[in-house]
Protein backbone atom coordinates (compact mmCIF):
# COMPACT_ATOMS: atom_id res chain seq x y z
CA UNK A 1 0.00 0.00 0.00
CA UNK A 2 2.49 2.65 0.56
CA UNK A 3 4.12 2.20 -2.63
CA UNK A 4 0.87 2.76 -4.12
CA UNK A 5 0.75 5.89 -2.02
CA UNK A 6 4.38 7.24 -2.81
CA UNK A 7 3.21 6.94 -6.03
CA UNK A 8 0.21 8.84 -5.81
CA UNK A 9 2.16 11.43 -4.11
CA UNK A 10 4.53 11.92 -6.52
CA UNK A 11 1.96 11.94 -9.48
CA UNK A 12 0.12 14.56 -7.72
CA UNK A 13 3.57 16.62 -6.97
CA UNK A 14 4.53 16.46 -11.01
CA UNK A 15 0.95 17.30 -11.53
CA UNK A 16 1.26 20.41 -10.05
CA UNK A 17 5.00 21.35 -11.22
CA UNK A 18 3.85 20.78 -14.22
CA UNK A 19 1.00 23.19 -13.87
CA UNK A 20 2.87 26.01 -12.07
CA UNK A 21 4.80 25.96 -14.86
CA UNK A 22 2.15 26.47 -17.13
CA UNK A 23 1.44 29.35 -15.42
CA UNK A 24 4.68 30.76 -14.84
CA UNK A 25 5.27 30.90 -19.33
CA UNK A 26 5.54 33.79 -20.31
CA UNK A 27 2.56 35.05 -22.51
CA UNK A 28 2.58 34.89 -26.30
CA UNK A 29 4.29 37.77 -28.38
CA UNK A 30 2.07 40.29 -29.54
CA UNK A 31 2.20 39.96 -33.65
CA UNK A 32 4.93 42.94 -35.11
CA UNK A 33 6.74 42.87 -38.43
CA UNK A 34 9.85 44.88 -38.90
CA UNK A 35 10.61 45.68 -42.19
CA UNK A 36 14.61 46.87 -42.61
CA UNK A 37 16.75 47.34 -45.53
CA UNK A 38 17.63 49.30 -48.59
CA UNK A 39 14.16 51.22 -48.10
CA UNK A 40 13.11 54.72 -48.05
CA UNK A 41 10.58 54.03 -44.80
CA UNK A 42 11.71 51.27 -42.37
CA UNK A 43 8.76 50.05 -40.65
CA UNK A 44 7.40 48.25 -37.65
CA UNK A 45 4.20 46.46 -38.42
CA UNK A 46 2.01 46.07 -35.49
CA UNK A 47 -1.19 44.04 -35.96
CA UNK A 48 -3.79 46.83 -35.55
CA UNK A 49 -1.55 47.91 -38.16
CA UNK A 50 -2.07 44.61 -40.37
CA UNK A 51 -5.75 44.84 -39.38
CA UNK A 52 -6.32 47.85 -41.27
CA UNK A 53 -4.66 47.26 -44.67
CA UNK A 54 -5.95 45.24 -47.01
CA UNK A 55 -6.85 41.71 -46.76
CA UNK A 56 -7.10 38.80 -48.86
CA UNK A 57 -7.09 34.85 -48.13
CA UNK A 58 -5.69 32.06 -49.92
CA UNK A 59 -6.14 28.48 -50.05
CA UNK A 60 -3.29 26.53 -49.17
CA UNK A 61 -3.35 22.07 -49.56
CA UNK A 62 -0.99 20.79 -46.71
CA UNK A 63 0.22 18.20 -47.54
CA UNK A 64 -1.61 15.67 -45.00
CA UNK A 65 -4.37 16.54 -48.17
CA UNK A 66 -6.04 18.90 -46.36
CA UNK A 67 -7.33 22.53 -47.71
CA UNK A 68 -6.49 25.54 -45.49
CA UNK A 69 -7.65 28.94 -45.74
CA UNK A 70 -4.91 31.91 -44.42
CA UNK A 71 -5.94 35.65 -44.27
CA UNK A 72 -3.76 38.39 -43.60
CA UNK A 73 -2.39 41.13 -46.21
CA UNK A 74 -0.31 40.62 -49.23
CA UNK A 75 3.34 40.91 -48.83
CA UNK A 76 3.31 43.57 -51.84
CA UNK A 77 0.95 46.04 -49.50
CA UNK A 78 4.04 45.26 -46.79
CA UNK A 79 6.70 46.49 -48.91
CA UNK A 80 4.64 49.56 -50.85
CA UNK A 81 4.15 50.99 -47.43
CA UNK A 82 7.56 50.99 -46.86
CA UNK A 83 8.64 52.76 -50.29
CA UNK A 84 10.34 49.13 -51.58
CA UNK A 85 11.00 49.94 -55.38
CA UNK A 86 7.97 47.98 -56.79
CA UNK A 87 5.81 49.03 -59.86
CA UNK A 88 7.17 51.38 -62.64
CA UNK A 89 10.67 51.81 -60.14
CA UNK A 90 11.18 47.97 -60.51
CA UNK A 91 13.34 48.28 -63.25
CA UNK A 92 16.78 48.13 -64.70
CA UNK A 93 19.54 47.85 -61.51
CA UNK A 94 16.14 47.42 -58.80
CA UNK A 95 15.49 44.22 -60.38
CA UNK A 96 18.32 42.77 -58.78
CA UNK A 97 16.60 43.19 -55.38
CA UNK A 98 15.43 40.49 -53.05
CA UNK A 99 14.01 40.15 -49.73
CA UNK A 100 14.73 38.09 -46.96
CA UNK A 101 11.99 36.68 -44.58
CA UNK A 102 12.99 35.67 -41.23
CA UNK A 103 11.73 33.92 -38.56
CA UNK A 104 12.14 34.08 -34.86
CA UNK A 105 13.69 30.51 -34.33
CA UNK A 106 15.92 31.85 -36.97
CA UNK A 107 14.41 30.25 -40.25
CA UNK A 108 14.97 32.37 -43.74
CA UNK A 109 14.04 32.40 -47.03
CA UNK A 110 14.47 34.94 -50.29
CA UNK A 111 12.13 36.22 -52.41
CA UNK A 112 13.23 38.32 -55.57
CA UNK A 113 10.94 41.66 -55.87
CA UNK A 114 10.37 40.95 -59.81
CA UNK A 115 8.42 37.59 -58.11
CA UNK A 116 6.35 39.81 -55.79
CA UNK A 117 5.85 42.77 -58.28
CA UNK A 118 2.34 42.96 -60.32
CA UNK A 119 3.88 43.48 -63.48
CA UNK A 120 6.31 40.47 -63.29
CA UNK A 121 5.65 37.54 -61.38
CA UNK A 122 2.80 38.77 -59.52
CA UNK A 123 2.72 36.14 -56.57
CA UNK A 124 0.01 36.33 -53.66
CA UNK A 125 2.43 35.87 -50.94
CA UNK A 126 0.21 36.60 -47.44
CA UNK A 127 1.55 38.00 -44.26
CA UNK A 128 -1.19 35.69 -42.59
CA UNK A 129 -2.39 36.08 -38.77
CA UNK A 130 -5.24 34.27 -39.33
CA UNK A 131 -6.14 30.50 -40.25
CA UNK A 132 -9.77 29.07 -40.79
CA UNK A 133 -10.85 32.42 -39.61
CA UNK A 134 -9.30 32.15 -36.15
CA UNK A 135 -5.82 33.62 -35.28
CA UNK A 136 -2.92 31.68 -35.88
CA UNK A 137 -1.89 29.73 -32.65
CA UNK A 138 1.58 28.68 -31.14
CA UNK A 139 4.32 27.67 -33.20
CA UNK A 140 2.62 28.93 -36.81
CA UNK A 141 2.38 32.42 -35.78
CA UNK A 142 1.31 35.24 -34.41
CA UNK A 143 2.75 35.93 -38.02
CA UNK A 144 3.49 33.73 -41.03
CA UNK A 145 4.09 34.08 -44.31
CA UNK A 146 2.47 32.48 -46.68
CA UNK A 147 2.58 31.77 -50.70
CA UNK A 148 -0.97 29.46 -51.65
CA UNK A 149 1.07 29.15 -55.17
CA UNK A 150 3.84 27.01 -53.88
CA UNK A 151 3.26 23.40 -54.55
CA UNK A 152 5.76 22.78 -51.77
CA UNK A 153 5.60 24.34 -48.34
CA UNK A 154 9.29 25.33 -47.48
CA UNK A 155 9.09 28.92 -48.48
CA UNK A 156 6.88 29.44 -45.81
CA UNK A 157 7.62 31.51 -43.01
CA UNK A 158 6.45 30.30 -39.05
CA UNK A 159 6.76 32.80 -36.60
CA UNK A 160 7.60 35.61 -39.08
CA UNK A 161 9.27 38.54 -37.19
CA UNK A 162 11.08 40.48 -40.40
CA UNK A 163 11.94 41.26 -43.43
CA UNK A 164 15.14 42.67 -45.09
CA UNK A 165 15.23 44.31 -48.40
CA UNK A 166 18.74 44.21 -50.04
CA UNK A 167 19.37 45.81 -53.42
CA UNK A 168 22.51 44.04 -54.99
CA UNK A 169 23.07 46.56 -57.11
CA UNK A 170 23.55 50.22 -56.52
Amino acid sequence: MSKCFALLKFSMVAAIGAGLALAQAPAPQPATLTITGDIPTPLTLKAEDLAAMPREKGTVNEQDGTTVEYEGVNLREVLKRAGAPLGNQLRGKTLASYIVAKAHDGYQVVFTLGEIDAAFGNEQILVADKLDGKPLFGYQGPLRLTIPADKAGARSVRMLESIEVVRLLK
